[in-house]
């Protein structure tokens, strides 16, 4: 059996994606149902592992995006004793769900 893989770079992170795999990156610009291309960090095609920038530059790594979302909420706190200093705010994240399509 031949696995194929490859680890991408999306959103300052790397993800180990095969076709099929569904992944959760940070909002990218583009409309749901569009095709992206997604630049590999390191290529496996059964034993043969490609990591050498020129070789990588020829992989093509295609998703389809499923459209966007929102992370869950985080609640960001400060506090400084005996000041009567206290902050809070909250956060959610704009995400984006793609499928992988292909790896060649």
């Amino acid at each position: 059996m031949n696995v194929v893989y490859a680890v991408v770079r999306a959103g300052g992170r790397q993800e180990k994606v095969e076709v099929g795999t569904i992944v959760t990156l940070d909002r990218l610009k583009a409309a749901e149902g569009e095709t992206i291309e997604l630049p590999a960090v390191l290529f496996v095609d059964g034993d043969a592992v490609t990591t050498d920038a020129a070789k990588l530059a020829k992989v093509k790594v295609t998703a389809e995006v499923l459209g966007d979302l929102r992370g869950p909420k985080i609640v960001i706190q400060k506090f400084k004793n005996k000041t009567g200093y206290k902050k809070r705010q909250g956060h959610r994240q704009d995400l984006t769900r793609v499928k992988v399509t292909g790896i060649k």
